[in-house]
C-alpha cells in the first residue's frame, strides 16, 4: 500500500495540531486561528484518536510534544509551509518600477509624498535609489530617474522638466533680528553661509546689485539636504531649490531672510527610456503631475 491509498485527516484538526506544536499552547493556537481553546483540544484528541497514536503529553507547566508528535508536526509544518508559497504565487504581484533619485530629493521631496503614491497605485512596487552615481538604465535595471543638468541625456533617454533649479536663501526665523524682515548683506556676512553648488558670489551679486568683497564664512556640504538641515537647525543661512524647501517655508520653520531668487542653471529633469511599460509611465505621470507640470 503506497502513501496515496491513506485518507488524510480533517484540514482543521491538521491546522490546529500544526499551530499548538508550533505554540505548545492550545491557547495561542486558539488566538492565532481564531477559534475557543476548546475547540484546539477536541480538533487534537480527534487527530490523536485517528492517527491511534498520542501526539502531546500534557504536564502540569504545559504542552510537550511526544517524539512520535516531533516527527509528524515536521512534516506537517513543511507541507503548510508549501501550501503558503504556492497559494502566494499564485497572487498577483504588485508592478515594480525602481525610481534612482540623489539623496537630496529623497529626503525632501519624494519621502513625505509616497505615502498619497501607494494610497493612490497599491498595485505598483515603488523601489527608491538615492544616489548621486550616474546609474545605467538597463544595466542597473533603472526604469526612472531624477537628476540635475541640462539635455540632452542621452539618444535612448526621454527628459521632461520636472523643476527649476530655482534658487533661494533660507535660514530659521529663530536668525532675524527683532523687528527685521529681511538682511543685509553686512548682516548676512556676519552669518555661516551653508551652499552645495559655489552659488553665494553669484547670490550676493543677484539680490543686493553688486559684489561683494566681504569674506563670507561658509560650510561646504556634499548634500543639499545636509544645508537645509543646518538652517532648520538656526546654524546659519542655506542656498537651496525653492521646491525643495516649499513645506518648511509654508510651515514658517524656514524663511527667505533675502527677498531675491535666482536661477542656478541646473534643472531637475526625470528621465526614462523610450516607450516604457504602463506602471512605469503611471509613476512617471505621477511625479511630472507634481512637478512644474502640474503647477501650470
Amino acid at each position: 500500500m503506497n502513501s496515496h491509498d491513506f485518507p488524510l485527516p480533517p484540514l482543521n484538526s491538521l491546522r490546529a495540531f500544526e499551530a499548538a506544536g508550533r505554540h505548545l499552547s492550545f491557547r495561542s493556537a486558539a488566538e492565532e486561528l481564531g477559534v475557543t481553546q476548546s475547540a484546539v483540544a477536541q480538533h487534537v484528541r480527534a487527530l490523536e484518536a485517528r492517527l491511534g497514536i498520542r501526539l502531546f503529553a500534557r504536564e502540569a507547566r504545559g504542552l510537550a510534544m511526544t517524539d512520535s508528535g516531533r516527527l509528524y508536526h515536521r512534516h506537517i509544518s513543511t507541507a503548510f509551509q508549501e501550501m503558503r508559497e504556492a497559494t502566494a504565487l499564485l497572487r498577483p504581484r504588485p508592478s515594480g518600477v525602481t525610481i534612482s533619485v540623489t539623496p537630496t530629493f529623497a529626503s525632501k521631496w519624494l519621502i513625505n509624498r509616497l505615502p498619497e503614491f501607494t494610497a493612490a497605485h497599491p498595485d505598483i512596487d515603488l523601489r527608491v535609489l538615492a544616489t548621486e552615481a550616474v546609474m545605467s538604465f538597463r544595466a542597473d535595471g533603472i526604469d526612472l530617474a531624477v537628476r540635475q543638468g541640462n539635455p540632452p541625456f542621452g539618444a535612448s533617454l526621454d527628459a521632461t522638466l520636472l523643476f527649476p533649479q530655482s534658487i533661494v536663501a533660507v535660514c530659521s526665523p529663530s536668525l532675524l533680528q527683532e523687528h527685521e524682515s529681511e538682511m543685509s548683506l553686512e548682516r548676512l556676512s556676519e552669518l555661516v553661509l551653508f551652499d552645495t553648488h559655489d552659488l553665494w558670489p553669484r547670490f550676493i551679486e543677484k539680490a543686493f546689485g553688486r559684489k561683494t568683497d566681504i569674506r563670507l564664512k561658509g560650510v561646504r556640504f556634499n548634500q543639499t539636504t545636509l544645508s537645509i538641515d543646518a538652517a532648520l537647525a538656526g546654524q546659519g543661512v542655506a542656498l537651496a531649490s525653492r521646491f525643495l524647501v516649499e513645506r518648511e517655508l509654508a510651515s514658517g520653520r524656514l524663511v527667505q531672510p533675502v527677498n531675491a531668487e535666482m536661477h542656478g542653471g541646473q534643472d531637475f529633469h526625470l528621465l526614462s527610456l523610450k516607450d516604457p511599460p504602463k506602471p512605469v509611465r503611471t509613476v512617471r505621470d505621477w511625479l511630472l503631475g507634481r512637478g512644474i507640470r502640474g503647477q501650470t
